[in-house]
């Protein structure tokens, strides 16, 4: 096991110097600390975990208390990928304080012998009477994961949301991948916590069984991260998102956003003469800002309109009028010589299977049921 472990520290390490030879930005250097964050841990583990948890008690607390550094490696990650600007103000610093006080504490006992000598990993007859603060900080570690990824996967989805209302393409934007990540890597991580608490309270399992399956877990979260990550470019939206855009299912608040009646029919007037005149929905690279530039209206009034006078979000509203396109072409000798995926292009959309899924929830039928129907 030793051996996995030492390879996956390899990785961490390989994977933060090909990050440190790519054009630098911001979630390029928090993935860079996070990866070496990561080969430190898993390399330390794999070369001292047979004695560090039995001859070294307080050594031992602080390399359980790197762990604390995980979820607020992962959560900062996403931001900066996501575009959020990193600011070094005290909300942030927060994140990394119980990383801290945890090594603090565990500092300042080292100067009492005797309250030291009660911090025993596995369960003996010296155990008793664990410094509750001790217990604190452990605690603080098993909740650290579960709130990270509960936060990790909220900005997630959030941002999910956020595309269909800016976008009308998701390919490489969508951050799929970490996502999977996140729910995969947080559900085992939680589920080791809780056996690690298990052993801790009710004295089952045993302690190398919990930092085995922790180590191995993040080992594995190494690897992925590293591969994954290295070719991943940032990803914000084209305008800052408003208080007023943030619902998939339509169902958005637009208390802010003051809008006259004539001035909304006027705007749905213009929206569907362009499109119907202009065709931009065969830009497969269409955004919401770049759309109300060219109808000349407010980003955040086109929205409305779309949302609140046709019931979609614009990655819904402008695709529709691609399959329309896609329906006419079809049946259209001029383009008998494209095959359908190459119509598709034609009409706006850029892949396979974004093409085959919107055209079938459209339709009820894929395109060659639909084809072949007409």
């Amino acid at each position: 096991m030793n051996i996995f472990f030492l390879i996956a520290s390899f990785n961490a390490f390989f994977f933060a110097l090909l990050s440190l030879k790519k054009k630098r930005s911001a979630h390029d250097n928090i993935l860079t600390a996070w990866l070496i964050y990561l080969g430190l841990y898993t390399g330390l583990y794999a070369l001292f975990n047979e004695t560090l948890f039995v001859d070294h008690n307080l050594l031992s607390g602080s390399l359980i208390s790197l762990l604390l550094l995980n979820g607020p490696f992962l959560y900062t990650y996403i931001n900066a990928l996501l575009g959020k600007p990193l600011r070094l103000k005290s909300r942030s610093i927060l994140h990394f304080l119980p990383f801290v006080l945890f090594n603090a504490y565990l500092l300042t006992i080292s100067f009492f012998p005797e309250e030291a000598s009660h911090i025993r990993w596995e369960h003996t007859a010296h155990a008793a009477g664990t410094p509750w603060l001790f217990n604190a900080f452990l605690l603080m570690v098993v909740l650290s994961g579960p709130f990270y990824f509960v936060l990790s996967i909220r900005r997630l989805k959030q941002w999910n949301i956020d595309i269909f209302n800016h976008y009308s393409t998701h390919e490489h934007i969508n951050l799929d991948w970490l996502r999977k990540l996140v729910y995969a890597f947080g559900v085992i991580w939680t589920i080791l916590m809780m056996a690690a608490t298990v052993h801790h309270v009710f004295h089952l399992f045993s302690w190398v069984f919990c930092t085995h399956g922790l180590t191995l877990s993040l080992s594995l979260f190494v690897i992925l991260i590293g591969y994954f990550g290295l070719g991943q470019q940032a990803v914000q939206l084209p305008v800052p998102v408003s208080n007023e855009v943030r619902d998939a299912d339509v169902k958005v608040s637009y208390s802010n956003v003051f809008l006259k009646k004539e001035d909304v029919d006027v705007y749905v007037t213009r929206l569907n003469h362009y499109m119907a005149d202009e065709k931009p929905f065969l830009d497969p690279m269409l955004t919401l800002p770049d759309l109300a530039s060219r109808l000349d209206m407010p980003a955040h009034h086109l929205s409305r309109v779309i949302n609140e006078q046709f019931g979609k979000n614009f990655f819904d509203y402008i695709n529709q009028f691609r399959v329309e396109e896609v329906k006419v072409r079809m049946t259209n000798p001029a383009y008998a010589h494209l095959s359908l995926l190459g119509i598709a292009f034609d009409c706006g959309f850029n892949t396979k299977s974004t093409f085959n899924r919107v055209f079938k929830n459209a339709t009820g039928y894929t395109p060659s049921a639909y084809r072949d129907k007409v």
